[in-house]
């Protein structure tokens, strides 16, 4: 599993690095969307996959018993998630604005500061 992991990240970055090298905005965008998934991925997969133990104290026990899932880094990732999304959207609106200044999503065509 952890091997399935790593190699999804792994490709999740290059096609991320790879989007964002291209000329197009949208596919910028793209980019970073692969790039904050990548990450996403990263953070559980270093914080260790654990199946079927969540981070419950038992009825009677006054504390955690080992293994269990370690809660920080799925909220960690749930809040990237949520910046992400809006993160995302920003800049939905932001190409669709500079779409309709410039008429194209080449980001060599918006070089001038004259539209």
């Amino acid at each position: 599993m952890a091997l399935l992991l790593a190699v999804t990240v792994g490709v999740l970055y290059a096609c991320g690095v790879y989007l964002m090298l291209r000329r197009s905005l949208v596919k910028l965008i793209i980019g970073l969307v692969l790039l904050g998934h990548a990450a996403n991925l990263l953070i559980v997969g270093a914080a260790g996959i654990t199946h079927g133990r969540p981070p419950l104290v038992a009825e009677g026990a006054t504390a955690l018993l080992p293994p269990y899932a370690d809660p920080l880094p799925q909220a960690l990732v749930l809040t990237a998630i949520v910046i992400g999304f809006g993160v995302q959207a920003f800049a939905l609106v932001l190409l669709k604005r500079a779409y309709q200044a410039v008429g194209s999503d080449d980001l060599d065509a918006m070089r001038s500061t004259d539209h």
